[in-house]
């Protein structure tokens, strides 16, 4: 672990990363699986982010998430229960695996619609993303790249994403 928070300028390259990260596991969770979705700043063009690919697994009903979690843990990750929000597993990625964080969430639920609505939202809007950048930006510039440092990080971007988050689901669809 370094000693600052590391927060990127957009990689072009973070598309191809998800891609690849899609096709290792496509084909342990196709009958499962809806969709495998690229979300989180990495799937922002211009976004600045940490550099690590977030995906959520989407899956039709909440019957199947056992065994979703079965299939993962066999494939080397390990689950880490819903992290504090409520319908959404998250998942460690396997060591020798490239760092994303995986989540594996219902169609239509909450925290689904929380990170595609966002994700689109964001991609419409450079403002936007400019300005969330930025916020990224000087809090890793701040903030040290400990446990605290890190929940500090994650706290103080919070009030700006719900706010981005609101601004996503109030938009016309």
């Amino acid at each position: 672990m370094t000693d600052v928070i590391v927060v990127s300028d957009y990689d072009p390259r973070w598309p191809e990363r998800f891609e690849e990260l899609r096709q290792r596991l496509g084909p342990h969770v196709a009958d499962l699986a809806v969709s495998i979705e690229h979300v989180g700043s990495t799937a922002v063009p211009g976004c600045a982010a940490k550099p690590i690919i977030d995906l959520d697994i989407v899956v039709h009903e909440e019957a199947v998430i056992p065994e979703l979690i079965s299939r993962l843990v066999r494939q080397g990750y390990r689950h880490e229960g819903d992290l504090g929000i409520q319908g959404r597993d998250a998942f460690r990625a396997p060591s020798a695996a490239p760092e994303h964080h995986l989540y594996a969430v219902v169609a239509g639920s909450k925290p689904f619609l929380d990170h595609v609505l966002l994700r689109d939202y964001l991609r419409e809007r450079p403002d936007e993303v400019q300005r969330y950048s930025a916020l990224k930006v000087a809090l890793a510039q701040r903030l040290p790249a400990d446990g605290e440092g890190r929940a500090a990080y994650s706290a103080a971007k919070s009030a700006l994403v719900e706010e981005l988050v609101a601004k996503s689901r109030s938009r016309p669809q």
